[in-house]
Protein backbone atom coordinates (compact mmCIF):
# COMPACT_ATOMS: atom_id res chain seq x y z
CA UNK A 1 0.00 0.00 0.00
CA UNK A 2 1.47 3.31 -1.11
CA UNK A 3 0.48 6.72 0.29
CA UNK A 4 1.27 10.01 -1.42
CA UNK A 5 1.99 12.84 1.00
CA UNK A 6 1.86 16.44 -0.19
CA UNK A 7 5.34 17.69 0.70
CA UNK A 8 5.56 21.19 -0.76
CA UNK A 9 5.14 22.87 2.66
CA UNK A 10 3.99 22.03 6.16
CA UNK A 11 4.12 19.11 8.60
CA UNK A 12 4.42 16.21 6.17
CA UNK A 13 7.38 14.39 7.80
CA UNK A 14 5.39 13.47 10.92
CA UNK A 15 2.62 11.90 8.82
CA UNK A 16 5.21 9.96 6.83
CA UNK A 17 6.88 8.59 9.99
CA UNK A 18 3.54 7.51 11.48
CA UNK A 19 2.28 5.84 8.29
CA UNK A 20 5.58 4.02 7.70
CA UNK A 21 5.47 2.76 11.29
CA UNK A 22 2.04 1.30 10.46
CA UNK A 23 3.50 -0.51 7.44
CA UNK A 24 2.59 1.83 4.57
CA UNK A 25 5.04 2.84 1.87
CA UNK A 26 5.08 6.63 1.43
CA UNK A 27 6.11 8.91 -1.41
CA UNK A 28 6.58 12.64 -1.02
CA UNK A 29 4.68 14.64 -3.62
CA UNK A 30 6.84 17.66 -4.50
CA UNK A 31 6.40 18.07 -8.27
CA UNK A 32 3.95 17.21 -11.05
CA UNK A 33 5.76 13.98 -12.05
CA UNK A 34 5.42 12.59 -8.51
CA UNK A 35 1.65 12.30 -9.08
CA UNK A 36 2.26 9.69 -11.78
CA UNK A 37 3.98 7.36 -9.29
CA UNK A 38 0.89 5.29 -8.57
CA UNK A 39 -0.34 5.65 -4.98
CA UNK A 40 -3.53 4.55 -3.25
CA UNK A 41 -4.18 7.29 -0.70
CA UNK A 42 -3.33 10.94 -0.20
CA UNK A 43 -2.30 13.00 2.85
CA UNK A 44 -2.78 16.78 2.86
CA UNK A 45 -0.82 17.95 5.92
CA UNK A 46 -1.06 20.96 8.16
CA UNK A 47 0.92 24.06 7.30
CA UNK A 48 -0.13 27.24 5.53
CA UNK A 49 -3.09 26.61 3.21
CA UNK A 50 -2.55 29.79 1.16
CA UNK A 51 1.07 28.84 0.45
CA UNK A 52 0.15 25.22 -0.29
CA UNK A 53 -2.62 26.28 -2.68
CA UNK A 54 -0.29 28.68 -4.49
CA UNK A 55 2.50 26.08 -4.81
CA UNK A 56 0.09 23.39 -6.04
CA UNK A 57 -0.89 25.68 -8.92
CA UNK A 58 2.65 26.90 -9.67
CA UNK A 59 3.94 23.29 -9.75
CA UNK A 60 1.04 22.18 -11.97
CA UNK A 61 -0.07 19.69 -9.30
CA UNK A 62 -3.46 21.19 -8.49
CA UNK A 63 -5.71 19.78 -11.23
CA UNK A 64 -4.33 16.21 -11.32
CA UNK A 65 -4.49 16.01 -7.51
CA UNK A 66 -8.07 17.33 -7.49
CA UNK A 67 -9.05 14.71 -10.08
CA UNK A 68 -7.64 11.90 -7.91
CA UNK A 69 -9.75 13.13 -4.97
CA UNK A 70 -12.87 13.49 -7.12
CA UNK A 71 -12.70 9.89 -8.36
CA UNK A 72 -12.67 8.61 -4.77
CA UNK A 73 -9.05 8.31 -3.64
CA UNK A 74 -8.99 8.27 0.19
CA UNK A 75 -7.63 11.48 1.71
CA UNK A 76 -6.43 12.33 5.21
CA UNK A 77 -6.44 16.12 5.48
CA UNK A 78 -5.28 17.84 8.65
CA UNK A 79 -5.60 21.53 9.55
CA UNK A 80 -4.47 23.33 6.35
CA UNK A 81 -5.40 20.18 4.44
CA UNK A 82 -8.99 20.52 5.68
CA UNK A 83 -9.02 24.10 4.34
CA UNK A 84 -7.81 22.81 0.95
CA UNK A 85 -10.73 20.33 0.79
CA UNK A 86 -13.52 22.67 1.98
CA UNK A 87 -15.94 23.96 -0.62
CA UNK A 88 -16.46 27.17 1.37
CA UNK A 89 -14.35 29.26 3.77
CA UNK A 90 -16.34 31.67 5.94
CA UNK A 91 -13.50 34.16 6.42
CA UNK A 92 -11.57 33.85 3.15
CA UNK A 93 -12.73 34.19 -0.46
CA UNK A 94 -10.43 31.40 -1.68
CA UNK A 95 -11.63 27.89 -2.47
CA UNK A 96 -9.02 25.29 -3.31
CA UNK A 97 -10.04 21.69 -4.16
CA UNK A 98 -13.61 22.26 -2.96
CA UNK A 99 -14.30 18.51 -2.78
CA UNK A 100 -15.80 18.40 0.74
CA UNK A 101 -19.22 20.03 1.35
CA UNK A 102 -18.29 21.94 4.50
CA UNK A 103 -17.84 25.56 5.55
CA UNK A 104 -14.56 26.06 7.40
CA UNK A 105 -13.37 29.02 9.46
CA UNK A 106 -9.61 29.58 9.18
CA UNK A 107 -7.59 30.33 12.36
CA UNK A 108 -10.84 29.89 14.27
CA UNK A 109 -9.11 29.67 17.66
CA UNK A 110 -6.85 32.66 17.06
CA UNK A 111 -3.13 32.71 16.46
CA UNK A 112 -0.41 30.53 18.03
CA UNK A 113 -1.53 31.41 21.57
CA UNK A 114 -4.88 29.78 20.80
CA UNK A 115 -3.20 26.38 20.42
CA UNK A 116 -4.35 23.63 22.78
CA UNK A 117 -4.50 19.86 23.40
CA UNK A 118 -7.47 17.73 24.45
CA UNK A 119 -8.71 14.14 24.39
CA UNK A 120 -12.17 13.68 22.90
CA UNK A 121 -14.47 11.02 21.49
CA UNK A 122 -14.24 10.42 17.75
CA UNK A 123 -17.14 8.55 16.13
CA UNK A 124 -16.27 4.90 15.60
CA UNK A 125 -12.76 5.34 17.03
CA UNK A 126 -13.17 5.99 20.75
CA UNK A 127 -11.21 8.68 22.58
CA UNK A 128 -8.30 10.19 20.68
CA UNK A 129 -5.81 12.94 21.54
CA UNK A 130 -6.25 16.15 19.57
CA UNK A 131 -3.60 18.83 19.18
CA UNK A 132 -4.82 22.14 17.75
CA UNK A 133 -2.30 24.66 16.37
CA UNK A 134 -3.70 27.84 14.77
CA UNK A 135 -6.56 25.54 13.94
CA UNK A 136 -9.67 25.99 11.84
CA UNK A 137 -13.01 24.43 12.69
CA UNK A 138 -16.01 23.42 10.63
CA UNK A 139 -18.93 25.81 10.93
CA UNK A 140 -21.38 23.87 8.78
CA UNK A 141 -21.69 20.49 7.06
CA UNK A 142 -23.83 19.95 3.99
CA UNK A 143 -25.54 16.70 2.97
CA UNK A 144 -23.23 13.69 2.94
CA UNK A 145 -20.63 15.12 5.33
CA UNK A 146 -20.58 13.09 8.54
CA UNK A 147 -19.51 14.75 11.79
CA UNK A 148 -16.91 12.58 13.54
CA UNK A 149 -15.93 14.82 16.47
CA UNK A 150 -16.77 18.07 18.23
CA UNK A 151 -14.84 20.06 20.82
CA UNK A 152 -16.72 22.62 22.92
CA UNK A 153 -19.58 22.66 20.42
CA UNK A 154 -17.35 23.16 17.38
CA UNK A 155 -17.06 20.49 14.67
CA UNK A 156 -13.39 19.45 14.39
CA UNK A 157 -13.54 16.23 12.33
CA UNK A 158 -15.69 15.17 9.39
CA UNK A 159 -15.80 12.40 6.82
CA UNK A 160 -17.19 12.81 3.32
CA UNK A 161 -17.02 9.75 1.07
CA UNK A 162 -13.38 8.68 1.59
CA UNK A 163 -12.13 12.11 2.66
CA UNK A 164 -11.24 12.66 6.32
CA UNK A 165 -11.04 16.35 7.25
CA UNK A 166 -9.54 17.15 10.66
CA UNK A 167 -8.98 20.54 12.28
CA UNK A 168 -6.24 19.07 14.49
CA UNK A 169 -2.90 17.26 14.10
CA UNK A 170 -3.10 13.50 14.83
CA UNK A 171 0.44 13.10 13.48
CA UNK A 172 1.81 14.98 16.52
CA UNK A 173 0.45 12.50 19.09
CA UNK A 174 1.50 8.92 19.92
CA UNK A 175 -1.96 7.52 19.18
CA UNK A 176 -2.27 5.78 15.78
CA UNK A 177 -6.06 5.34 15.70
CA UNK A 178 -6.81 7.92 13.01
CA UNK A 179 -3.96 6.94 10.69
CA UNK A 180 -4.97 3.28 11.09
CA UNK A 181 -8.59 4.11 10.14
CA UNK A 182 -7.31 6.02 7.11
CA UNK A 183 -5.18 3.05 6.02
CA UNK A 184 -8.23 0.77 6.36
CA UNK A 185 -10.15 3.00 3.94
CA UNK A 186 -7.16 2.90 1.57
CA UNK A 187 -7.18 -0.92 1.68
CA UNK A 188 -10.88 -0.97 0.76
CA UNK A 189 -10.28 1.53 -2.07
CA UNK A 190 -7.45 -0.61 -3.46
CA UNK A 191 -9.72 -3.65 -3.58
CA UNK A 192 -12.49 -1.72 -5.36
CA UNK A 193 -10.41 0.09 -7.98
Amino acid sequence: MKIGILAVQGAFAEHKAKLEKLGAQCIELRKREDLDGGFDGLVLPGGESTVQGKLLRELDMFQPMKEKIEVGMPVLATCAGLILLADHLSNDEHVYFGTMPVTVKRNAYGRQLGSFHTIQEMKGMGEVPMTFIRAPYIEKCEEGAEVLAEVEGNIVAVKYKEQYGLAFHPELDEDDTIHSAFLESVKKYKVLK
